[in-house]
């Protein structure tokens, strides 16, 4: 405790002459003039060492550490004389990772152990411990892209502040460590309990026995079910947390799924069944006992835990409430929305899931989804044909399915085409398919997945026509007519489902893919082919094209207010 308070007023007195550059008058004028002046160098001494970090003309760096990919130069001298950490591991040298000109490499994700170090923290780390100064938190990575969010609790800044926290844990910056946890403690009280996971996760890492009885205390007061606490914390907290439950006679209130020892038993078989990815064993025991798909929140556990695959399988079952509230008054797609798993919502989203039921607080899940997003990641600069991120894309989902119209898209049914008309429609479905795939793969992909797309061969490039179950102008001599119709006739409504959804939640690219086929513009990108005027007019088109698919892309995804 002695050292707590040793160190906390070394913090007081830091933050009095290292606060900003702007306080040396004040120090100045001090009634102490050796302080002053004492207090001066140190200010200045940190603003010359923050040149090293900031001025590329002082670049005299002599290692690196990647982190997320981007190398950032650091001194060794100053990194082991700050850090007992750095230290020790330069004293053993790095030879295996050394540059070419030399400069010893190290690899975040090899320091730091138990958790992740951004590359924003990293650098809020770093400043800190070339200056002494605390830098304000990133807001890129700090706040969640919700406008009305006062980013107080929100998960983007707990995440910070527990990279933050293993960045100063691992590398042993004791003083930092001290602020840091100050900083965790007022978010327990005020974020969301599942926010408070990855909090309790860095005081259980490093030991941190006062920050952690606070996590345990909230957690303990919760209603987040057992399974919740079993599957997403350490054994030993999660059975103390139960055992302090069922000390104040609140298991009952917290967990309405154990009802008794049989019926929890029948309940985590079919969660084992479901983290398996086995549905065929979930319906046997569903048929050897009298729980159902709901007494397990079956549909909550799989959209929070189980691949997307497994979710579709049980919705097919059709034998589970789709707005059904767990306990802690959670629908399935607010569960979803927390796991930002595209997939997931959109299977849930055509399962008829009601996109605008609110939890307790009044949040949709898109306003959760938007409090778990970073406006670095939100902002994030797509490249074309590249894959998009994730956060954006669930979003935008959810967004667009609040101001969907009831109008539902007509695509004219299959069976109205003729045996002559069916390969000319299945020609172009499959290169409208196709180009989807070329200019916005993941919008493609994730049109193609929750149409089934992928059981019914689609055709995935040129070299679908070569040889190909779905070959269209190959003849089968084993094939009859009967079994080739069938074929067709299958794929077929799997491509025009793949368009719906495309159709639906990708107007904008669905609408660019229109105007490509409908001016006959496959035949653009045969640049070569035709007189030199042709081939000129064709370059010129094909440029206008990639301008017509960036605009669509953004507008698409950068869309806010229609």
């Amino acid at each position: 405790m002695d050292t707590v308070n040793e160190v906390s007023s070394s913090l007081t007195f830091a933050s009095s002459y290292l606060s900003n550059g702007s306080s040396n008058e004040n120090m100045s004028t001090s009634n102490d003039p050796g302080l002053s002046i004492e207090n001066l160098s140190l200010s200045k001494l940190s603003g010359n060492l923050e040149k090293l970090l900031i001025d590329p003309e002082y670049d005299y760096s002599d290692a690196e550490i990647v982190v997320e990919g981007i190398s950032v130069p650091v001194h060794k001298c100053i990194l082991a004389s700050r850090s007992q950490f750095f230290h020790e591991i330069f004293k053993k040298g790095n030879d295996s990772f050394a540059k070419e000109e030399g400069k010893p490499r190290y690899v975040m994700s090899e320091l730091v152990a138990n958790g992740v170090v951004g590359y924003e923290a990293f650098n809020v780390f770093l400043h800190y411990l070339y200056t002494g100064k605390l830098k304000p938190s990133p807001p890129e990575v700090s706040t969640c892209i919700d406008e009305a969010c006062a980013h107080d609790a929100c998960r983007p800044a707990i995440n910070y502040a527990v990279e933050l926290m293993y960045a100063s844990a691992t590398f042993q910056m004791k003083e930092l460590i001290l602020l840091v946890q100050r900083r965790l403690l007022n978010f327990v009280e005020k974020a969301l309990v599942e926010d408070v996971i990855p909090i309790l996760w860095v005081a259980f890492h490093f030991q941190l026995n006062q920050l952690l009885f606070y996590c345990i205390q909230r957690l303990t007061r919760s209603h987040l079910d057992s399974v919740s606490l079993e599957k997403e914390l350490p054994y030993e907290i999660s059975k103390e947390i139960r055992l302090l439950r069922v000390k104040s006679q609140l298991e009952d209130e917290c967990n309405v799924m154990e009802v008794d020892c049989m019926n929890e038993r029948n309940i985590r078989r079919i969660h084992k069944a479901l983290d398996s990815d086995d549905v065929e064993l979930v319906k046997l025991f569903l048929n050897e006992s009298d729980i159902t798909l709901d007494d397990a929140f079956a549909l909550h556990y799989a959209s929070a835990y189980c691949d997307p695959k497994v979710v579709k399988d049980v919705l097919s079952l059709g034998l589970a409430d789709i707005n059904l509230r767990n306990s802690r008054r959670y629908t399935v797609i607010h569960v979803a929305a927390r796991r930002k798993e595209p997939s997931v919502l959109v299977a849930l989203l055509n399962k008829g899931a009601c996109v605008s039921d609110t939890t307790l607080d009044g949040e949709t899940a898109v306003a959760i989804c938007r409090r778990l997003t970073r406006p670095k990641d939100y902002n994030e600069k797509t490249v074309q044909g590249k894959e998009s991120n994730k956060d954006r894309i669930c979003i935008d989902l959810l967004e667009r399915e609040m101001r969907r119209n009831t109008l539902s898209v007509n695509i004219s049914n299959s069976s109205e085409f003729s045996s002559e008309e069916l390969p000319k429609r299945l020609y172009y479905l499959e290169n409208r398919v196709a180009f989807a795939r070329v200019l916005f793969p993941a919008e493609a992909r994730l049109a193609m997945e929750n149409a089934d797309a992928d059981s019914a061969s689609l055709y995935t490039g040129p070299s679908a026509r070569k040889g190909s179950s779905g070959n269209l102008r190959g003849v089968n001599l084993n094939e009859t007519p009967s079994v080739r119709a069938k074929r067709l006739m299958s794929r077929l409504n799997a491509l025009l489902k793949t368009v719906e959804m495309g159709r639906r939640y990708f107007p904008h690219c669905s609408e660019l893919i229109d105007t490509i086929l409908e001016d006959d513009m496959p035949d653009v990108f045969f640049l070569e082919k035709g007189s030199k005027e042709e081939q000129r007019a064709k370059k010129l088109r094909f440029k206008e094209l990639k301008e017509d698919v960036q605009k669509a892309f953004h507008k698409d995804m950068n869309e806010k207010n229609w």
